[in-house]
């Protein structure tokens, strides 16, 4: 008796037919695999119930939708693997001693937990800025769009001519190091460079101590003026790579660094706190300079000074609106522009393509007409 095929199972799982595409979006997907990278850092791997095929560009990054003492929260990170692997994505997340999402992940994601994804976007990657000669610099977690950018060239076998510098506290804070030290055995043209700030008891190292100056810099890539430079790291990190490139005399329109990573909880906005400071600066404004904002589905509407956001009318309606950064860089806030104009300063968290069908996104656009909007 022939049995029923109702289950996509063996080579009709990944058959083309039943695959589907990663595009900018929410998506379902389940935690299939947890590795302790270091004493503080996990990576968490994840893959959709049906097969789906997770192109991004090496560098951008994710926001997760999370439930966490029963109040929704999102919270946006670097994608740590390479699009070479294409039924799965994975992050990298340290664990931060006032970090609600990252103590939240170490604590609670295990093998089989479920949740909802948005992107994948952002402007830091590889893909927008090719060059055949590349410098990589990273301080501690930092490391993981960069390390993105290199395994995508390491699986492709990319003829890129690059220069990989990771800096930790110490020794027991690297993380990925015998990856890292496997693609520099295994590829001539990857040279590898570790520092660590200070020394633990009991930890050999031999390789650079201190921080990344201009002399160590000149020793580990002597032709960094010819290179393309991606940066990752804490805020100090790239403050400090900046300022030392500036100094040196180097291209800056070469220079490139991810502007996001994980949002300090400092950093993210409180949009009904936001919403408070806007009412008083509104009632500055001169009545007839205010915009109405209608929320067609909602059935509701308000007037809105010129220069206060889309997100601010609909925290003042009490409307919920989930976003993770703020700074036009996460994709979460996305709503559709139906009648009026708007204009949005974002940092690539939307793409040409939502552009062109009417959406942007509310926590950094601002209207210019009466408008209408649907979320």
């Amino acid at each position: 008796m022939t049995q029923p095929t109702n289950d996509v199972t063996g080579s009709d799982y990944l058959a083309p037919i039943n695959t589907q595409t990663w595009v900018n979006g929410r998506h379902n997907v389940r935690c299939v695999n947890v590795v302790q990278e270091s004493w503080d850092v996990r990576t968490f791997c994840f893959m959709a119930e049906q097969p789906v095929m997770f192109f991004f560009k090496p560098g951008q990054f994710v926001t997760l939708e999370l439930e966490i003492n029963g109040e929704q929260v999102m919270r946006s990170y670097t994608i740590s693997s390479s699009p070479s692997l294409p039924y799965s994505f994975s992050i990298t997340v340290k664990r931060v001693s006032s970090g609600l999402v990252s103590n939240w992940l170490h604590d609670n994601m295990v093998v089989g937990s479920e949740l909802a994804v948005h992107g994948p976007v952002g402007n830091f990657n590889c893909i927008d800025f090719p060059a055949e000669k590349v410098l990589l610099l990273s301080g501690g977690v930092g490391i993981t769009p960069v390390m993105s950018m290199a395994r995508w060239w390491f699986d492709t076998n990319a003829s890129v001519d690059t220069v990989f510098i990771h800096s930790a506290r110490t020794p027991r804070d690297l993380v990925y190091p015998r990856e890292l030290d496997h693609m520099a055995s295994r590829v001539e043209q990857f040279k590898l460079n570790l520092i660590v700030e200070k020394m633990e008891n009991g930890l050999p190292w031999n390789g650079y101590r201190g921080f990344l100056d201009l002399p160590k810099l000149e020793m580990m890539a002597p032709d960094f003026k010819e290179r393309e430079v991606f940066c990752c790291g804490p805020a100090p990190y790239m403050a400090a790579v900046r300022a030392m490139l500036k100094e040196s005399g180097f291209d800056m329109a070469r220079y490139h660094e991810e502007s996001f990573g994980e949002t300090p909880e400092s950093v993210v906005e409180d949009a009904i706190e936001n919403a408070e400071a806007a009412v008083i600066e509104a009632d500055a404004i001169e009545r007839e300079d205010l915009l109405r904002v209608d929320f067609e589905s909602q059935g509701k509407s308000i007037q809105l000074a010129p220069n206060e956001t889309l997100h601010t009318a609909a925290a003042k309606l009490d409307l919920h609106i989930p976003k993770a950064c703020g700074m036009g860089i996460c994709g979460t806030c996305k709503v559709k522009v139906i009648k009026g104009e708007t204009n949005m300063e974002h940092n690539g968290g939307i793409t040409d393509e939502d552009i062109d069908d009417g959406y942007v996104l509310s926590c950094c656009t601002t209207p210019q007409s009466d408008v209408v909007i649907d979320f």
